[in-house]
């Protein structure tokens, strides 16, 4: 299998695939959540939707590893040394994990919030402190074990409003993290500061804030993964058409506020399975509901924007994270057993349609 060691934060892209980054629409329909097992384990899973091409690559960060902050934009920021190895994928060619995992269960992504984020402003910014908003993920999965952790240390950090390179625009983003004791938090910068929120459902999905997404559940408390009893009309029995009627009214839309209310009731709903691959393909098929094909969506000019480009689904208590692809719908495997969690070099592989499941990286 061809690896790649990482040697830089990041690659410019040639200018004729930057001009095709300009003229794509961002993403705005990612979906996350967090499954419990039959054994008090936790399967995490998400989809990445984007309107052009991300390049993810399977990516490993041993410890030690060493990171500079806002590097991309040019400009001094945090540094800091990797305490835990990380496994998950990248995108666009950086050094960085959009999603992924560290050795003691710590999951996570990064997904879009268009229209809310409002990160720290440049004016205000201590360099000591400062990350870009694709940074941040990285910082807590290389450096804490919990999310209690990362909330007690969310003050040693600022996100600054950045341009990212490869798409001339600052992105908006927020944050979803998991860990091994089943803890969920949802991180979102606003009026300059990262606010943290617990999270009781384990779903996070895009815009708006995630206390609206806790608020908009009240409109659907009626619904159930039980059939709706039938109807007592004037002496006659008035019977639902088929299964599935206790979901009558689920949103079946793909806005964001509508496909937070299927993951919830997904993954609230189903019955658990035994850890390992049994949940893996139980979230799979819940993660499944969420595909978005190409073309589905379009611009107002037409053109085909957000498309799921691959879907990750993150065993946390086996400490392994696995991946399908659009144009290839075979679980990859990406397990800590397969590196030493103390080598000296990080390392990507390209998803490509050729490799086979289990294995994505081999030593």
């Amino acid at each position: 299998m061809h690896t790649t060691p990482i040697h830089r934060i990041a690659k410019l892209l040639t200018g004729a695939a930057l001009g095709c980054l300009l003229t794509a629409a961002p993403a705005q329909a990612c979906t996350s959540l967090l499954l419990t097992t039959s054994d008090n384990g936790y399967v995490y899973g998400r989809t990445m939707e984007f309107g052009f091409e991300l390049e993810s690559k399977g990516i490993f960060v041993p410890r030690g590893y060493a990171m500079e902050g806002r590097k991309n934009s040019g400009k001094t920021g945090k540094t800091w040394t990797s305490k835990y190895a990380v496994i998950g994928l990248n995108a666009l060619d950086m050094g960085i994990v959009v999603d992924g995992m560290n050795e003691k269960g710590l999951t996570g992504g990064i997904l879009y919030f268009p229209g809310y984020a409002e990160y720290t402003p440049e004016k205000d910014a201590n360099p000591a402190k400062a990350l870009a908003p694709w940074e941040f993920l990285s910082w807590a999965l290389m450096n804490f074990a919990t999310v209690d952790e990362v909330k007690a240390a969310i003050d040693q950090v600022q996100v600054v409003g950045d341009t990212i390179p490869k798409m001339n625009i600052v992105p908006p983003f927020h944050y979803t993290l998991h860990d091994a004791s089943g803890k969920s938090i949802v991180i979102e910068p606003t009026g300059g500061k990262l606010v943290v929120y617990e999270n009781p459902t384990g779903v996070m999905t895009n815009a708006p804030e995630f206390p609206w997404h806790l608020t908009n559940l009240r409109n659907y408390v009626k619904l159930s993964s039980k059939n709706a009893p039938a109807l007592k009309v004037k002496g006659d029995t008035i019977d639902s058409f088929g299964e599935g009627s206790g979901w009558l009214g689920i949103p079946g839309d793909p806005t964001p506020p509508s496909r937070f209310i299927r993951a919830m009731a997904f993954s609230m709903s189903v019955t658990p399975t035994k850890d390992g691959i049994e949940s893996v393909r139980l979230a799979e098929h819940i993660m499944n509901n969420f595909d978005i094909p190409y073309g589905s969506i379009r611009d107002d000019n037409g053109k085909p924007a957000d498309y799921t480009q691959w879907t990750g689904i993150a065993d946390i208590t086996g400490r392994t994270y696995y991946v399908k692809t659009y144009n290839n719908s075979t679980l990859k495997a990406i397990a800590f057993s397969d590196f030493d969690l103390d080598a000296k070099q990080a390392q990507a592989s390209d998803l490509s349609d050729d490799l086979k499941a289990p294995a994505l990286f081999s030593k």
